[in-house]
């Protein structure tokens, strides 16, 4: 019988030095799901440093609506790329479309997030909303936990690591779920009983500080200009690569 699992549901990096330090933490799985990278590279990466020991399951948080207003929604399970930079409603009836597993990351946080009112319209084909990670404030944390019991969903913690040195702050414990992952996406979808649970202390108070810091380059301008204006990124919804099938929904 399958034991405890522990799992970072959202982590942006992923090296050798990331698997080390999250098998030191006693993770079992993460999901690895980087900004602005088409999927199949990230399933490349993801079975590349996957082992007996940690899993890596590959992710994609979709930056759905413009730059200024963007919303994040991670998906897990996709079968087809998802592009950023397209409407919410177009990027939630393509997860629909796939059977994709969605969560949603760091709610109501600053103009990154779905908002309050988003997640309510999009109650059904949500499976989790998250309560902790490093770059939240108390407030954050707070206001997550509110909306989830309000709307009677499950709840989930990550690192929501860009900075290795983050990898295995927070995690996620499932009771009973094997480390693979269509039974850890089961988990999600099911509601499953689990736990969110964090490293405490000084040290941990430091990561979070490092992880709000990194945000000012996560906003910065210059990077607007390189991922959303130019039409050249990977995950561009005018890329070639998507052969214009998300012309319609796409705001750039």
């Amino acid at each position: 019988m399958p034991g405890e699992l522990r799992i970072d549901p959202h982590v942006k990096v992923l090296d050798d030095r990331v698997v080390r330090r999250a098998k030191s933490r006693g993770i079992d799985a993460l999901v690895y799901a980087p900004h602005f990278t088409r999927l199949p590279d990230i399933r490349q990466r993801a079975a590349r440093f996957t082992d007996d020991d940690l899993l890596v399951i590959p992710g994609r948080e979709v930056f759905a609506g413009d730059w200024r207003h963007r919303k994040h929604v991670l998906a897990l399970g996709l079968t087809d790329a998802v592009p950023d930079f397209i409407t919410l409603e177009g990027a939630m009836a393509e997860f629909a479309d796939q059977g994709a597993t969605v969560l949603v990351p760091h709610p109501g946080f600053m103009t990154v997030s779905l908002d309050p009112d988003e997640v309510r319209r999009y109650r059904e084909p949500i499976h989790g909303v998250e309560v902790y990670n490093p770059k939240h404030l108390p407030s954050h944390n707070r206001a997550a936990e509110t909306l989830a019991a309000d709307l009677d969903l499950p709840v989930f913690g990550s690192s929501y690591a860009h900075l290795r040195g983050t990898v295995g702050e927070v995690w996620t414990t499932f009771e009973g779920v094997d480390a693979a992952e269509d039974a850890i996406r089961e988990a999600f979808e099911s509601g499953c009983p689990r736990r969110v649970e964090r490293r405490t202390g000084r040290r941990h108070e430091l990561r979070c500080a490092a992880e709000f810091a990194h945000l000012v380059y996560e906003n910065s301008w210059s990077k607007l200009d390189r991922v959303a204006l130019s039409g050249t990124e990977a995950t561009h919804p005018r890329h070639p690569a998507y052969e214009g099938r998300f012309d319609d929904v796409a705001v750039y």
